[in-house]
């Protein structure tokens, strides 16, 4: 997530370059052909271009609302994540007691860390399950890549087996290690501890529902990243996005030689910087797309589910009294992850 006001443009014009590039080849053929060759034929009518311009503008339209709005639900996600984190901490640390202990006892603090710790350790498992590359993602892209240079990704730079210790036990750790969905047996592992935490009167009959009912609702929160996470923006409009975008891109040129070789003899030659502007705005617009599709890839756009994770760590432990606390996760050259 960018916590600045805006990418600035020494950032966005690097990040588009490769682009440029190809857009300032695409008018320079039919420049020189027509400036120099004296080709004259190959002018297109500009209402043509126009028609596709507006179907190009549809579609990049659509596509960027459409991936806006997976970014932003995923968003929403994350918050509610927030909110029930918070829940579940009071309704640990309040609905798990002893009638006939001291509400001081050690053991009982020890069942609350236990708990607790346990949801740090499914935060941990979540995020750095969606974080693990898809074949439609967009990791192999160069500009993905070359913006690498600018943040870290937290979960690829630490694997979960040395994030998950901190807050599980070793007979939990190894059972959870040997599980393929983590996350999921995390909180298996919760509603397993809860009916044997009611068995021994430490939680009351209604407590234990409304805890079951929380971890229903986790559920439902990992349900949904995981519905964003394998199932990519359809490969259909993301086709038809890129198809119209370039057809138009290479047609510009051949509807500005006319018009612009009226201007003067050297007017012609501005079809290469105007078409190479025109095209760069629809493959901007194209690029943002495609980098805002998948809000859990690790790009610079993404959720900063590193930096919530901490967030909630932090309220959690000082609900357990505990003073020793994590920093909160700062931004990198403005990218929070």
């Amino acid at each position: 997530m960018n916590t600045g006001s805006y990418y600035k443009l020494k950032h966005f014009i690097p990040w588009t370059r490769r682009n440029i590039y190809r857009l300032l080849v695409l008018a320079t053929v039919p420049t020189v052909l027509y400036a120099v060759f004296g080709i004259q034929w190959i002018v297109i009518p500009w209402p043509i271009i126009a028609l596709v311009g507006v179907g190009a503008s549809f579609i990049a339209g659509f596509r960027n609302t459409q991936t806006y709005n997976r970014l932003w639900e995923a968003r929403k996600i994350w918050g509610a994540i927030i909110n029930d984190s918070r829940t579940w901490g009071i309704m640990v640390r309040d609905f798990i007691t002893e009638k006939e202990a001291d509400s001081d006892s050690p053991s009982l603090k020890e069942v609350h860390k236990r708990v607790i710790y346990r949801h740090l350790a499914w935060l941990t498992a979540l995020r750095h399950q969606l974080r693990k590359p898809q074949s439609w993602e967009n990791q192999s892209k160069s500009y993905f890549k070359e913006y690498l240079s600018h943040y870290k990704v937290p979960e690829w730079e630490v694997d979960l087996e040395d994030d998950l210790p901190p807050f599980l036990s070793l007979a939990d750790l190894n059972h959870v290690l040997s599980k393929k969905n983590r996350a999921t047996q995390i909180l298996a592992l919760q509603s397993e501890d809860l009916k044997k935490l009611k068995k021994k009167g430490l939680i009351g009959e209604f407590p234990y529902v409304n805890l079951e009912n929380q971890l229903k609702d986790l559920y439902a929160h990992q349900g949904r990243c995981e519905r964003i996470k394998n199932f990519p923006y359809p490969r259909q409009f993301t086709s038809i996005s890129l198809y119209f975008i370039w057809l138009l891109t290479i047609l510009v040129p051949f509807g500005l030689l006319e018009p612009l070789s009226k201007l003067g003899e050297y007017g012609v030659w501005l079809t290469i910087p105007f078409s190479a502007m025109i095209g760069w705005v629809f493959t901007s617009l194209e690029q943002v797309g495609e980098s805002t599709e998948n809000p859990f890839e690790g790009g610079a756009n993404d959720i900063p589910m590193a930096q919530i994770s901490r967030a909630i760590e932090i309220d959690l432990r000082e609900m357990l009294g505990e003073t020793a606390l994590p920093n909160p996760i700062v931004p990198t050259n403005q990218i929070l992850m």
